[in-house]
């Protein structure tokens, strides 16, 4: 019995990753596209355009890997039951993201960063980590996470082809479920972060989204 309470929460973090990893993600939601009437002003990407949009769209990706690993990190260690389903309810969701970013990688021809693993190892450690500093602080990582995700979604609005509808539907979906997800962190509880905290993470991010963007 007490090999188990060990073993199995030790068991599902190695399944969650691997499913994050090397399972193809399967969303719960169809993939976000143009409105009704809107698909055939679609417009044909230039070479230039699409290895635009695949960096992005690869960022993206890693993005969300890396999320996975934030949340299995946070969930792990969290003080109440309360805290740890919202954070595996939350990871749940970015798998619809993980998936929208997976399908329209392949419609580019592009893969996803090689180094996926090690933004899941690195960013499971900086969750757990968090998660160990109380729910309070945890749940401030959140906030803090998704602004700064909501941010860097906006750029990425702002760098895609206009005429890319596609993949314009799903970077706005995905920042609408970010907004949530830092409202409903703060909501329950999540505390300002100290702003050489905040500038960390945000350095920490660039590291990651530049290397992605091309590897």
């Amino acid at each position: 019995m007490e090999a188990s309470r060990v073993l199995d929460p030790c068991i599902g973090v190695l399944d969650r990753a691997l499913r994050a990893l090397f399972a193809p993600a399967r969303a719960s939601r169809p993939v976000p596209g143009p409105p009704p009437g809107a698909q055939a002003q679609q417009q044909e990407l230039s070479a230039g355009e699409r290895r635009r949009v695949a960096g992005l769209m690869r960022v993206n990706h890693a993005g969300e890997i890396a999320a996975q690993a934030l949340y299995h990190g946070q969930a792990l260690v969290a003080r109440t039951e309360a805290t740890r389903g919202m954070l595996l309810k939350a990871a749940q969701e970015e798998t619809d993201h993980l998936a929208w970013c997976e399908k329209r990688l392949a419609e580019l021809d592009a893969r996803p960063s090689v180094f996926n693993p090690l933004w899941y190892a690195g960013s499971f450690a900086i969750g757990a980590l968090a998660g160990l500093a109380g729910d309070r602080v945890s749940l401030g990582f959140v906030v803090e996470t998704e602004r700064q995700v909501e941010g860097h979604l906006d750029s990425h609005l702002g760098a895609l082809p206009a005429g890319d509808l596609r993949s314009r539907a799903i970077v706005s979906a995905m920042q609408a479920d970010e907004v949530a997800h830092g409202a409903h962190a703060k909501a329950a509880g999540g505390m300002d972060l100290p702003a050489p905290v905040r500038e960390l993470m945000r350095r920490t991010a660039r590291v990651m989204t530049t290397t992605a963007y091309w590897v």
